[in-house]
C-alpha cells in the first residue's frame, strides 16, 4: 500500500504544481471594463529633456496647409509637433501642464531637433507661451 502511494507522490505533486502555474490569472478572471481603463493612470514609458514651445496655424508658421496636421488630421487643442517622436506618442509636459495629455501628429521643421511645438489657437497665444529650456517631458505608452 505504501509503495503504491510513493509512485503516485510525484504525478499529483506534477499535476498540482502544473495546475497552478497555468491558472488563469485574476485578469483573465475578470477583465478591466473600459471605464477602468479610462481612470487608469498612464504608465512613463521614457523621459526626455526637451525645449518646447508654441505654434499656430498661420501661413507663415506651417506650409500651405495651416489647419492639417503632418498626421493629416485637424489641429486642435493637444496637438503637439516633433521631429524625433513617431506620429501617435502620447506625452505630458508636467511643469508646464500638469496632466494634460498630448499627442504628436505634426512635425517641425527639418532645423528643429531636440524641440517640442505645442499648438495654440492663435498666433498671439502662441507667442505668449513662449519658449522652454531643458524641460522634462514624460513620453507615455
Amino acid at each position: 500500500m505504501g509503495s503504491s502511494i510513493n509512485k503516485l507522490l510525484p504525478f499529483f505533486l506534477f499535476f498540482f504544481f502544473f495546475s497552478y502555474v497555468f491558472s488563469p490569472s485574476i485578469a483573465e478572471i475578470s477583465p478591466i471594463t473600459e471605464a477602468e481603463a479610462f481612470l487608469k493612470e498612464p504608465a512613463i514609458k521614457k523621459i526626455m529633456i526637451l525645449t518646447v514651445t508654441g505654434y499656430s496655424s498661420s501661413y507663415d508658421e506651417t506650409d500651405d496647409t495651416p489647419w492639417l496636421t503632418a498626421y493629416n488630421t485637424l489641429v486642435r487643442d493637444g496637438i503637439a509637433a516633433s521631429n524625433i517622436l513617431p506620429f501617435g506618442t502620447k506625452l505630458r509636459i508636467p511643469s508646464l501642464f500638469g496632466d494634460k495629455i498630448f499627442i504628436v501628429e505634426d512635425k517641425m521643421h527639418p532645423r528643429y531637433g531636440e524641440h517640442l511645438d505645442i499648438w495654440f489657437p492663435t498666433k498671439w497665444q502662441a507667442k505668449e507661451f513662449g519658449i522652454y529650456y531643458n524641460v522634462l517631458v514624460e513620453i507615455l505608452e
